[in-house]
């Protein structure tokens, strides 16, 4: 694909994103749209966990984490530390693979920008992931006794 049909496809899909966020605007506010909305938010969620291998390594170090935590009798503070972290990396996670699934639809065969793109953002995950690493190290080599 060259760059002009790439941009072709990027505008129409904003062309179509803003049409989308003006028929919103139209037809106002409901209780049953926001529940749609958790729906499709939960679907997501669940897709990550079941197809994204990388998203099961983050998974299984969150439930060590959390068993470790229980162990080690961790404070409210520390808690929501751990909390927030294992959410950071995660949502990391959940947007790298929405733009690997977007690049791959976009630009099926190897493009050097997509390829950018999907190296930028699967980095994005490793420096999350190195955060919370470091945010575990800080949390439980002052609890273990040597």
């Amino acid at each position: 694909m060259n760059s002009v049909s790439v941009f072709e496809v990027l505008f129409i899909s904003l062309s179509c994103s803003l049409k989308t966020i003006n028929n919103m605007k139209n037809s106002g506010f409901t209780f049953r749209k926001r529940l749609a909305s958790f729906r499709y938010a939960f679907n997501g969620i669940r897709l990550l966990i079941q197809k994204e291998h990388n998203a099961w390594i983050h998974c299984f170090a969150a439930i060590c984490v959390v068993i470790a935590g229980f162990s080690f009798g961790l404070s409210k503070t520390e808690w929501v530390t751990v909390v927030i972290v294992i959410g950071a990396v995660l949502s990391a996670e959940a947007v790298n693979s929405s733009i690997e699934s977007l690049a791959d639809l976009v630009s099926p065969e190897y493009n050097e920008a997509i390829k950018k793109t999907k190296d930028l953002a699967a980095g994005a995950v490793l420096i999350m992931a190195i955060a919370a690493a470091i945010v575990g190290l800080i949390i439980f080599i002052p609890k273990l006794e040597f």
